[in-house]
């Protein structure tokens, strides 16, 4: 069984597996001239919170193809992008990147979605990318 994530600025996030947690929070926030529209799913742990879902939208004139997303998003994450494992997946927008636990793919230029799982739901992320959708389609 899951759940829906309802709707993140212009998308719906139509897939949240069961077991992530059901605090939900949504975030606003801008590096490097991209906004980023954020939610997170958390759980309440012995140790504290962890996170277990961060869905983001970007929005910004530098995400012109997935190529820019990719080097925006290695940046962003002090990433080396030659060490950065991905593997192309199917998006009803264009394909996409994915890796251990984090997919992204440009849904026009200009913007972008972004999924990252916690490592235990790292089998979910795809899934999850491919059902973030913009709410103008009818699915």
């Amino acid at each position: 069984m899951s759940r829906g994530g309802g709707e993140l600025d212009g998308f719906r996030v139509g897939f949240v597996p069961d077991g992530m947690g059901g605090e939900v929070s949504d975030f606003a926030s801008e590096w490097e001239d991209v906004a980023f529209a954020s939610r997170f799913w958390e759980r309440q742990t012995p140790d504290g919170h962890q996170v277990d879902l961060r869905v983001h939208v970007l929005r910004g004139e530098r995400l012109v193809d997935r190529e820019a997303l990719r080097e925006f998003l290695a940046a962003y994450q002090e990433r080396d992008p030659t060490q950065w494992q991905l593997a192309e997946f199917p998006h009803d927008d264009g394909p996409g990147l994915a890796g251990e636990a984090e997919a992204f793919w440009l849904v026009e230029p200009g913007v972008a979605g972004w999924v990252l799982t916690s490592p235990e739901f790292g089998a979910t992320t795809v899934p999850i990318a491919q059902a973030v959708r913009p709410v103008t389609e009818v699915r």
